[in-house]
């Protein structure tokens, strides 16, 4: 709770005058911007970021609160590691919960009955305009296997279990588990749990937190 007189923490959406913005590097993905940032009484500044177009996970809870979770090979840390179902926010005027659903129809060949925002986190707001919403998917059902997504690259022959969330949070705090998603997913769920699932958000709730990133052609 605030001290008394002080409202709840809250971060501050106020972008600063651009005076200048260049593309730095033009990627397959996500592009780098360089722009100069007047930060008034701190003078001009010049910040080089990645320009993502946003993204959202999915957090797949079954009847035995056991969570949806899939192995993938990540280059940049040379790992395979265990994350939930995610997916770039890449397809204009999509709302954010119908790609979740997609994503977890994709990677995870489930649908889910029950819907609802978790979380919302900026991935890295000091080098990355990426903000990523959580879901919690409940009411899971199988994809018939004729209506399957046909997986390739990196996503091809994906491992995938399901794993009680009590054992995703020790894997967690262990520090066996490393997907930041992943982290913030299951603390959050486990936070959630604590309270009955009461005061989750709509999974069509507002989201102004969300970066104005530009997506891939």
């Amino acid at each position: 709770m605030p001290d008394a007189g002080e409202d709840p923490l809250r971060d501050r959406l106020e972008r600063r005058p651009v005076l200048e913005s260049t593309l730095a590097f033009e990627g397959r993905v996500w592009d780098v911007r360089r722009e100069r940032v007047d930060l008034g009484r701190a003078g001009v500044v010049t910040r080089d970021f990645v320009d993502h177009t946003g993204a959202v996970a999915v957090l797949a809870l079954d009847e035995h609160d056991r969570a949806v979770v899939i192995q993938q090979y990540r280059h940049p840390v040379g790992a395979f590691d265990w994350e939930i179902p995610a997916g770039l926010l890449d397809v204009d005027g999509e709302p954010p919960e119908v790609t979740a659903a997609r994503e977890l129809h994709e990677e995870a060949d489930l649908t889910a009955g029950s819907w609802a925002t978790l979380v919302d986190h900026w991935s890295s707001p000091g080098g990355s305009s990426e903000s990523l919403r959580i879901f919690l998917a409940r009411d899971l059902t199988e994809v018939p296997v004729a209506d399957r997504f046909a997986r390739h690259g990196e996503e091809l022959g994906m491992p995938q279990r399901r794993v009680a969330l009590d054992e995703l949070v020790e894997g967690v705090l262990d520090g066996r588990l490393h997907s930041p998603t992943l982290v913030i997913a299951v603390l959050a769920a486990q936070s959630w749990r604590a309270r009955g699932w009461q005061g989750l958000r709509p999974a069509d709730a507002p989201w102004p937190e969300r970066s104005p990133g530009r997506a891939k052609s």
